[in-house]
């Protein structure tokens, strides 16, 4: 009696959630992602954590919500909240002129001199050229006109936030996120910054799908700078924790919120799917807030908001497969199944 007293206290089951996990499993299996790690917020609670596969096939270790992943481009939320909290504490302002930091007219030259699809129209010799634009993927052609998503570009975003603290952009990650949040299984490495040894043992190593469709070890991602692009080691449950943090303000107040998930405009109103280190966008009625992160042949990861529904999306994958095709002045997540399946789910909830 006592046990059926229980029991009937107990909440019912999340059906809907245990669907969505179930058929986030279909997909990872369909795509040859050897590993991935789930966690859904809703609001402030993580109404559920899960891992499906392996951090380390050959080995047959599972993936958990506690894996480390290197998480790519999902670091450039992390880097905008850096910006934002400096910018609160009076010490980072985002309109300052970028030709007027340090090594910014060396790094302009080399840039130009290189050319490509990044630097070909690189307005970093515009006097208006700021950091705002540089974290909004609008600093080519003219400043805040229009959006190209340039990981380069943004990369050099920490060298500003470095020198007017004087410290490294990888400490300041670590003493205004990682800290305050209590994100204990996360790290930045760069070339001089090697990945914490208890993160190391425990990484999910990568893999890639070879010519014959086989599922092989990678290299992984080579040493970079200490860049705000990427560099950051975390967990999915790590990113559930800052993720809460952004709700309930510990990190930025609700006006810098705001500014972050505001999407540029071109000078004829257009707006641009790009706030401050996030994709904005209402491809299916509801704005999402969201970024990718993508080692080709290695690792992949979504983070996705839906601000109307209080509701998030963070997966980690040690394998690109939670990639989709795009351009990078596009932002289009509805070509991913896994969005698709998120937002299927809580459609009417």
């Amino acid at each position: 009696m006592l046990l059926l007293a229980l029991l009937a206290t107990m909440p019912p089951q999340d059906t809907v959630t245990e669907r969505l996990l179930a058929r986030f499993d279909s997909l990872r299996t369909a795509l040859k992602i050897p590993g991935l790690a789930v966690a859904i917020v809703r609001d402030t609670t993580i109404i559920a954590e899960r891992g499906f596969g392996y951090a380390n096939l050959e080995a047959k270790i599972p993936v958990t919500p506690e894996t480390p992943f290197n998480i790519a481009s999902v670091t450039k939320p992390i880097s905008a909240v850096v910006a934002l909290r400096l910018v609160e504490q009076g010490k980072l302002d985002l309109d300052r002129p970028m030709q007027s930091y340090a090594n910014f007219p060396e790094f302009c030259t080399d840039v130009l001199g290189a050319g490509g699809i990044f630097f070909g129209d690189y307005a970093c010799r515009d006097p208006k050229l700021s950091l705002r634009h540089v974290l909004s993927m609008s600093a080519n052609g003219p400043p805040g006109t229009r959006f190209l998503y340039n990981p380069p570009s943004y990369s050099w975003a920490s060298r500003p936030m470095a020198e007017v603290t004087g410290t490294t952009f990888s400490e300041l990650t670590r003493l205004l996120v990682f800290e305050p949040v209590g994100m204990q299984h996360s790290a930045r490495t760069n070339r001089n910054l090697p990945l914490r040894a208890d993160l190391a043992a425990v990484l999910a190593l990568p893999y890639r799908i070879d010519s014959t469709g086989a599922v092989v070890r990678s290299e992984g991602p080579r040493p970079q700078g200490d860049g705000a692009a990427g560099g950051v080691t975390s967990t999915a449950h790590d990113l559930a924790l800052f993720d809460i943090a952004l709700t309930r303000g510990v990190l930025i107040s609700e006006q810098s919120k705001r500014m972050m998930w505001t999407p540029g405009h071109s000078p004829n109103g257009t707006a641009l799917p790009y706030g401050l280190g996030w994709f904005i966008a209402a491809p299916t009625g509801d704005t999402l807030v969201w970024h990718t992160g993508l080692w080709e042949g290695a690792y992949s990861a979504l983070y996705l908001k839906v601000p109307s529904k209080k509701l998030t999306l963070i997966l980690l994958a040690n394998s690109e497969g939670l990639q989709w095709p795009t351009r990078l002045d596009e932002a289009a997540i509805e070509r991913s199944p896994f969005a698709m399946a998120f937002l299927d789910a809580y459609s009417k909830r």
